[in-house]
């Protein structure tokens, strides 16, 4: 992984990151019946143009991963996807779980805690054939939604409070699978109030865009950079570098934080952004 971003390897696969609650069996999507341009299920049939192809769906983040094969099985049915299994790591059948993974043209992480999918597959076998495949593979897919979209990055989000003013020491930062440069993902964005601590993330890596995805939502990557927008919410993508007054790097413990010149992007379903040049597109 780490040799492909120093040749500055374009990844031939694409990501699909989703703020979390994309519309599913059992979901009820609060702009089902307000947003006049949604559509049943939009997100999850981005996952394969060939309904045969397999898709492996992996459940590590969530701690009931029997609710997430129900829901995912019956929803994947309803689409027409006819190739799929599910994979939960603490069975520990690691040979049969490399060899589907390899064989398989979308890996779907589902949500639960972000953390637990890194400890679990950050520099492991199976996160090497993932980046390979990624790397090398046309029309692969890498996707994830709520915590499987936060593990995508380089640096992710593990622990933050959620307060009125950002506090010195109030946010964890923490490695992830490193599938997506110069990013750091949030989900549930909007429905959660999770503003306050994207922006604090981003404030401590500058050289970051803040992805912050609301629910049935999601960022479509090509290349690793090019992302447009689908879904029936929104993603607010904020930048830091250009940030001018701030007390980030002398603020003491539980001291509040402030920031100078923090622009965001609001995108909607259709619109594009660039994630390395900031290049905006309207549908």
């Amino acid at each position: 992984m780490n040799t492909k971003k120093k040749d500055n390897a374009v990844p031939k696969g694409k990501l699909l990151i989703i703020g979390g609650k994309e519309d599913r069996d059992g979901t009820d999507v609060e702009m089902k019946h307000r947003n006049k341009e949604f559509i049943p299920h939009e997100i999850l049939k981005l996952l394969l143009k060939n309904k045969t192809d397999r898709i492996e769906v992996i459940t590590t983040a969530s701690s009931e991963p029997e609710s997430m094969r129900e829901t995912y099985a019956k929803t994947f049915k309803e689409i027409g996807y006819t190739n799929f299994g599910f994979i939960h790591f603490a069975d520990k059948a690691e040979h049969e779980y490399l060899e589907r993974i390899r064989k398989s043209k979308v890996v779907f992480f589902t949500g639960g805690d972000q953390k637990r999918i890194c400890d679990e597959i950050r520099n492991t076998e199976i996160c090497d054939i993932l980046a390979e495949k990624y790397f090398n593979e046309e029309n692969f897919i890498i996707a994830g939604t709520s915590a499987g979209a936060m593990c995508m990055p380089e640096i992710i989000i593990c622990e933050a409070e959620k307060d009125e003013a950002i506090l010195e020491n109030d946010i964890r930062i923490s490695s992830g699978l490193g599938f997506l440069s110069g990013c750091i993902v949030d989900t549930h964005f909007v429905h959660r109030g999770r503003f306050g601590r994207l922006a604090h993330a981003i404030m401590l890596h500058r050289e970051c865009f803040g992805i912050g995805l609301g629910e049935d939502t999601a960022l479509l990557i090509e290349e690793g950079k090019k992302a447009i927008c689908k879904g029936s919410g929104m993603v607010i993508a904020i930048s830091g570098k250009e940030i001018g007054k701030t007390n980030i790097e002398t603020v003491e413990d539980g001291h509040p934080v402030y920031g100078e010149n923090i622009k965001a992007h609001i995108i909607t379903d259709g619109c594009s952004i660039n994630l390395e040049s900031g290049e905006f597109n309207a549908p």
